[in-house]
């Protein structure tokens, strides 16, 4: 027996297992890299991330270069042993046998398993070193790849089944993006983060979400008296004024209440004069996403918007700052008539106003009521009644037992609010 070629058929049989190794490496990691991470390092000019790049921008040559160079080591491994085995013990079933299982076990550990494993681990690190050497063996295996390849796409065209080669064209969903910034919280503050979720929800949220209700909108009535004109704009709580004749709900034109200033120095307020001052009021759909709106705002170069309906009636009002409130939460300070007043008790339970907005409450208080159609307490308790309660009246709305403390015009005035712990007996009066 010639122990040089025992030695040598032991070192091909040792660099087929390690080059078999590095193609399962390399096939795992190229499959699991973050592609929004490399796409950071070819926008930064990284040499083998752009190579990564335009080889995952073929994913069908990619993966039938490595599996042919894979299954390639692989059966020639087999056959090394073979030969090792029938030099060192003859043409013994029992010794092919053992040495069969023998390969395929050290094929599956040291080639496959382990590599697969550190490549998925450590993706980045493998799969741009290997995009160096995967370049020129995709050239190499290329006649051969292509004919599979031919035959794989032909058989799934018979079947109907559509595949994308080109993975560069993956478009991330809006949920997608929320369930990144979700996982970047190890690398975000938390309020960061906060702020980029709401920013992503913007586009799901309209203004019929965040407008202050019409009966809740401080206007000036254009038709009262001089003297009484003249105290509602030195009392008022905004710089913006909707200003209105007749009712309420037929808006002439905005305010700007530092246009007014000089018509304060007079002893009178004059309305003909006030009129000509006033802008264009400028309407928007309730159906408005409020990633368009904040655009829009910007386009238009304004603060102030009417909300309507599809009748063209009025419904409330949304300003750039009810938007910007979304995302970084409140920094503004509002008229009492727009803040939902509460009070909380020593056994941790809310009293609420009916008339609070469900999205303030959930963001200020840190409750989860749920959001759709109703966009108000009282509006949540209605709707899931069905009916107008009286006093005393209990009700569970998700987690948290509410009780009525007081209706006033078919509408709950006052609710308490009870944490998601505390149980409440529920009645219906």
């Amino acid at each position: 027996m010639d122990d040089l070629t025992i030695n040598a058929l032991l070192g091909i049989l040792l660099l087929l297992l390690v080059f078999g190794a590095w193609f399962s490496a390399a096939e795992t990691s190229m499959m699991a890299i973050n592609r929004y991470r490399l796409n950071h390092l070819i926008r930064k000019g990284n040499h083998s991330a752009k190579l990564t790049g335009r080889l995952l921008s073929k994913v069908d040559k990619l993966l039938g270069s490595i599996l042919f160079g894979n299954t390639l080591l692989n059966v020639a491994a087999a056959a090394v042993t073979n030969i090792l085995i029938l030099r060192l013990f003859g043409a013994s079933e029992l010794a092919i046998l053992l040495g069969t299982l023998a390969i395929t076990f050290v094929l599956l550990v040291f080639s496959e398993i382990m590599p697969k494993i550190i490549a998925a681990t450590y993706p980045e690190r493998v799969a741009l070193p290997s995009s160096y050497l995967l370049a020129p063996l995709i050239t190499l295996f290329h006649p051969v790849v292509s004919v599979a390849t031919g035959i794989v796409k032909g058989i799934l065209w018979m079947l109907r089944i559509n595949i994308q080669t080109d993975q560069s064209k993956h478009q991330i969903t809006m949920e997608e993006l929320r369930g990144l910034v979700l996982e970047a919280g190890h690398f975000l503050p938390r309020k960061h983060q906060k702020m980029l979720l709401n920013l992503v929800d913007l586009e799901r949220i309209t203004v019929n979400d965040v407008m202050i209700p019409r009966n809740q909108i401080e206007a000036l009535n254009i038709d009262a008296d001089p003297g009484e004109l003249r105290q509602q704009v030195i009392t008022c709580h905004h710089t913006l004024l909707p200003v209105y004749a007749e009712t309420p709900s037929n808006v002439i034109g905005i305010l700007h209440i530092k246009r007014v200033l000089p018509l304060l120095q007079e002893e009178e307020l004059d309305a003909a004069q006030l009129r000509e001052i006033l802008h264009d009021p400028y309407f928007i759909p309730s159906d408005t996403p409020l990633l368009k709106q904040l655009q829009q705002f910007q386009e238009r170069q304004t603060r102030l918007g009417l909300v309507v309906d599809e009748y063209g009636e009025l419904l409330g009002l949304v300003t750039l700052e009810n938007i910007l409130e979304e995302i970084v939460g409140d920094f503004t300070t509002q008229s009492p008539s727009q803040t939902g007043k509460f009070l909380r008790h020593d056994d941790g339970s809310l009293l609420l106003e009916g008339g609070s907005s469900l999205r303030e409450l959930n963001r200020k208080l840190g409750l989860h009521l749920p959001l759709g159609e109703a966009k108000t307490l009282n509006g949540l308790i209605l709707e899931h009644l069905q009916d107008i309660p009286e006093a005393g009246t209990s009700l569970k709305i998700g987690d948290y037992p509410i009780e009525i403390i007081q209706t006033q015009d078919r509408a709950v005035k006052v609710a308490r609010l009870f944490p998601a712990q505390k149980h409440l007996p529920l009645q219906r009066g």
